[in-house]
């Protein structure tokens, strides 16, 4: 479907977006890729990722409120959209699809 289609580093990127609510931010959102995967990224890598699906209406943002441990910067949270979750659903449902079609045969072992 045009539209949403979704790369794999941006479906992971949403998939930890929708994981991590309500406390999806750029850091946090780093950490559990790494923590689910072992798969360490750069944080520019997510914060590209998050335009790019902000840009594509699957994600919004919201600033939070300002901390003394930040040294009084805010953060951007991060939220799965219903346009966003439609997009996930979609992939999921084309990767079973295809999946359910791997003929049930030994690949040598």
């Amino acid at each position: 479907m045009k539209g949403t289609q979704l790369g794999e580093f941006e479906e992971l990127v949403l998939l930890t977006v929708g994981a991590l609510y309500p406390e999806a931010y750029g850091v946090a959102i780093m950490d559990e890729i790494l923590e689910e995967t072992g798969r360490s990224v750069n944080i520019s890598a997510i914060h590209s990722a998050l335009r790019r699906l902000d840009s594509k209406g699957f994600v919004k943002s919201d600033m939070g409120g300002a901390t003394h441990e930040r040294g009084g910067r805010r953060k951007r949270y991060f939220e799965l959209t219903a346009f966003g979750k439609k997009a996930l659903d979609d992939s999921q449902e084309l990767r079973m699809k295809l999946y359910t079609r791997i003929p049930n045969i030994s690949f040598g072992q």
